[in-house]
């Protein structure tokens, strides 16, 4: 008798299922058919950079001015500038990499 049946005979236990697979999302096109484009997704992580030194600057500026009397949420806002600023750097760095490999490669 396998586990199946048994389990089936006994109406007090469910047989255990794997769950279902997650359909896949459709790709939205870009170009040469990628989901996003490297350029837009730059250009989206440029504007968060913008928008988290400016804010980090408006919450330094408070501060300052006596607006703002919580010291720290200046100083995570500055980190979090500074730490986005420093992911950006690294990704570029990555890429010129990247495409300085490219043009060493003999054809």
């Amino acid at each position: 008798m396998n586990i199946v049946s048994s389990v089936s005979a006994n109406p007090g236990l469910a047989p255990i299922l794997p769950p279902p697979l997650p359909k896949p999302a459709a790709p939205t096109p870009g170009v040469d058919g990628a989901s996003k484009p490297f350029a837009a997704m730059f250009d989206n992580a440029i504007d968060g950079l913008e928008a988290k030194q400016a804010a980090a600057a408006d919450v330094t500026r408070s501060v300052l001015m006596g607006d703002n009397p919580n010291l720290h949420q200046g100083v995570i806002a500055m980190q979090e500038a500074s730490l986005s600023f420093s992911l950006m750097v690294e990704v570029r760095n990555k890429v010129v990499e990247a495409y300085q490999h490219l043009m060493r490669m003999p054809v």
